[in-house]
């Protein structure tokens, strides 16, 4: 037959589709997951402590230390108090054994925000009476906040504290 083409063989699966196909498959596998840890340890890189292996080392002496505060007897209360829409302040409440406010302490702390670092805030407090300490911290974002804190004397009374606090407060 002059002008007719050749017969087109119907399309059989060889052993090299297989493979392409199977290749291909775990490729795209692998760079999606490659992809996910990336972005995962990029947004949360898992230490939240820094040097967390030396201080495990030292847990022996945080305990002694923990127990040289508890001989003091000393409590702390902390909030957040402020307006939402202006600057805000934490308020660290210090209590003696026997509830007398405790006046003469120098307090120092950490605003963190638990899942990103950036967002931490290094405290200064200075005292307002009644056993109460302020620092103000500035706008805000809202959410779950965690206080890490210490107060010491010339006595040598001390207290290392945390506290979860919520911002803004429901009232």
């Amino acid at each position: 037959m002059i002008g007719s083409s050749p017969a087109r063989r119907p399309f059989e699966v060889r052993g090299w589709h297989v493979l392409a196909a199977l290749l291909g498959f775990f490729a795209l596998v692998i760079a999606v997951n490659v992809g996910f840890a990336v972005v995962a340890v990029r947004s949360f890189p898992g230490e939240d402590v820094r040097r967390s292996y030396l201080q495990g080392l030292s847990y022996n002496d945080t305990i002694a230390a923990r127990r040289a505060q508890a001989a003091w007897g000393w409590r702390a209360s902390a909030r957040i108090d402020g307006d939402a829409q202006a600057a805000a302040a934490v308020v660290v409440v210090l209590r003696s054994r026997t509830g007398e406010p405790i006046n003469a302490a120098t307090v120092t702390g950490v605003l963190r925000w638990p899942t990103d670092a950036r967002r931490d805030r290094t405290l200064t407090f200075e005292s307002v009476g009644e056993g109460r300490y302020s620092a103000p911290v500035g706008a805000l974002p809202q959410g779950r906040w965690r206080l890490r804190a210490n107060a010491g004397d010339a006595s040598g009374g001390a207290l290392d504290f945390e506290s979860e606090l919520t911002w803004p407060t429901s009232h």
